[in-house]
C-alpha cells in the first residue's frame, strides 16, 4: 500500500489530533503542545514536529481556528474530510498523512497531558515501538462512566485474544513501523486500540492522572461509546458467536435431563406433568434465546456487508499545509478522481 505522504527526514514527531466542532479548543492546545514541543526539540533548524489535526465534519469554525493557527506556524497542519466519518476513520487518516518517524494521536481535550509526550520519546528511544499512555486517577470522569469502562475492558480481555491494556486509550506514542502495519490493515470496521495491540512490538507503558476537559464539551454520549464497544468487540473476537453453540449445547443436554424426569415421575409416581405454564415457559425462554443469537450473528453480517461494499474508509475534502495542499490516498484499489475535473477545493478517496 501507498501511504498518504512520505517520511520527512527531519520530522521527528507528529501529533495527530483528530477534532470535531472544537473550534474554542484549538488554540489553547496549539499554545501548549507547541511550547512543550519546542522544548523537546531545541534549536532545530527544520521543523522537527508538527501538528496534524483531522476535521471530521466540523459544523462550526474549526477549519477556520486551524487555518488561522496554520498561518501563525507553518507546522500545524490539518486533513480535512468531507463529512463526519468518525473518530476511528479520522484516526486512521491521521496515521495516513502523518510524515513523523514517531506519531502521537491525542485528543484536544488536553485530559490527556502533553507533558507526557517527553516520557514517550524516552521510552522510544529505548528501543520500545509502542508506549502507550495509562490512565491513573480518573476521578475526572463521571461514576457511570469509570464503572463501564472497567467493565468494558475485562470483557473484552476476555473475550478477544488481543488484550488492551486496562486503561490505556488513544494516547500513545506509535514508531514509523507500527504505523505501516496498521497502514496496511485494510479493514472499515476500525478500533484503533485493539489494531494497536493485534500489531505487537515492544511496548511500554507511562502513567499519568488524567485532566479535567479544557475548554468545551465531549461529543461522545454513552450511544457512542456503546457503538464503539461492540465494534471492538466484535473485530477482535469471534467467541460471540462460539458462546451461541455452547449455550444450545447446555439447554439440549438440560431439556434431555428434564425429559427424563418426568417419564420417571410420571410412569413411576403417576405425577400429572403441569401442561400450559411449563410449555409457555420454555418456548418464551428459548424464543428470546434464539432473538439474542439472531442480534449476535447479525452484528458479525452486517460488518461483512460493510467489508464486502470496500467503500473508502473515509473522504478528504482538502488539506492545510500539506505540500502542494493535495491529498494522496493510500493504495485501496479505489478509483481517486482527477482533481482538475472537480469544483472547489481538491478532493481525493482513501480508505
Amino acid at each position: 500500500m501507498n501511504g498518504a505522504t512520505m517520511v520527512t527526514a527531519d520530522i521527528q514527531l507528529s501529533i495527530i489530533v483528530p477534532v470535531k466542532d472544537e473550534e474554542e479548543a484549538i488554540f489553547p492546545f496549539v499554545t501548549r503542545v507547541s511550547a512543550i514541543l519546542e522544548a523537546l526539540f531545541p534549536g532545530a533548524r527544520r521543523p522537527a514536529w508538527e501538528i496534524l489535526f483531522v476535521d471530521d465534519g466540523s459544523c462550526d469554525a474549526t477549519l477556520a481556528a486551524i487555518l488561522a493557527a496554520n498561518r501563525a506556524d507553518r507546522r500545524v497542519r490539518a486533513v480535512s474530510l468531507s463529512r463526519n466519518f468518525g473518530k476511528e476513520a479520522a484516526l486512521s487518516a491521521g496515521l495516513d498523512h502523518a510524515c513523523g518517524h514517531a506519531i502521537i494521536p491525542m485528543d484536544v481535550d488536553l485530559q490527556d497531558p502533553p507533558e507526557v509526550i517527553g516520557a514517550m520519546l524516552d521510552k522510544w528511544r529505548e528501543g520500545h515501538e509502542v508506549v502507550y499512555g495509562v490512565r491513573g486517577n480518573r476521578e475526572t470522569d463521571s461514576l457511570p462512566k469509570r464503572l463501564t469502562a472497567d467493565l468494558y475492558y475485562r470483557a473484552h480481555n476476555w473475550l478477544s485474544s488481543d488484550k488492551i491494556p486496562e486503561h490505556a486509550g488513544d494516547f500513545r506514542l506509535l514508531d514509523r513501523q507500527v504505523v505501516e502495519v496498521i497502514k496496511r490493515m485494510p479493514e472499515r470496521n476500525r478500533f484503533m486500540k485493539g489494531m494497536f495491540a493485534w500489531s505487537g512490538f515492544r511496548q511500554a507503558a507511562v502513567y499519568y492522572d488524567r485532566a479535567p476537559r479544557a475548554v468545551g464539551t465531549t461529543k461522545f454520549n454513552y450511544w457512542k461509546l456503546w457503538t464503539l464497544a461492540l465494534d471492538g468487540i466484535t473485530s477482535g473476537s469471534t467467541l460471540p458467536l462460539r458462546i451461541w453453540s455452547y449455550v444450545g449445547v447446555v439447554i439440549a443436554l438440560f431439556s434431555i435431563v428434564y425429559a427424563v424426569f418426568l417419564m420417571v415421575r410420571t410412569l413411576l409416581f403417576g405425577a400429572d406433568v403441569p401442561g400450559y405454564a411449563s410449555m409457555m415457559t420454555a418456548i418464551l425462554f428459548l424464543g428470546g434465546l434464539q432473538l439474542i443469537s439472531l442480534g449476535v450473528l447479525g452484528e458479525y453480517v452486517g460488518r461483512i456487508l460493510v467489508e464486502a461494499k470496500a467503500r473508502p474508509l473515509y473522504v478528504v475534502r482538502q488539506t492545510i499545509g500539506m505540500e502542494g495542499d493535495a491529498a494522496v490516498a493510500p493504495d485501496h484499489g479505489a478509483a481517486e478522481p482527477d482533481p482538475a475535473a472537480l469544483p472547489g477545493p481538491p478532493v481525493r478517496a482513501a480508505r
